[in-house]
């Protein structure tokens, strides 16, 4: 399953975000996948893979996970939701 995605958060994917979407990410019940279009995909639960990933405001990314069913989906609904707020706390 795959989806692509807009980030809004005015800072994007850097420092406090990022830690942010990386514990959002870790506690989902399937494991997520991150990538800009083209690139090479990092665990979303990963600090180090999403801050490498360098994403800003406006980027799209795409989530995807190789799991099937409610748990696949309920993952990336949860960082959809995360990455289409423009203010995290």
């Amino acid at each position: 399953m795959d989806r692509a995605v807009v980030v809004a958060i005015t800072e994007g994917l850097h420092a406090r975000p990022a830690a942010l979407f990386v514990k959002t990410a870790a506690a989902q019940p399937a494991p997520v996948r991150i990538a800009k279009p083209g690139g090479d995909a990092v665990e979303a639960a990963s600090i180090l893979g999403v801050m490498t990933l360098g994403v800003s405001a406006g980027d799209e990314v795409v989530l995807s996970t190789d799991a099937d069913g409610d748990d696949a989906s309920a993952s990336i609904d949860a960082l959809v939701a995360f990455l289409e707020q423009t203010e995290v706390s």
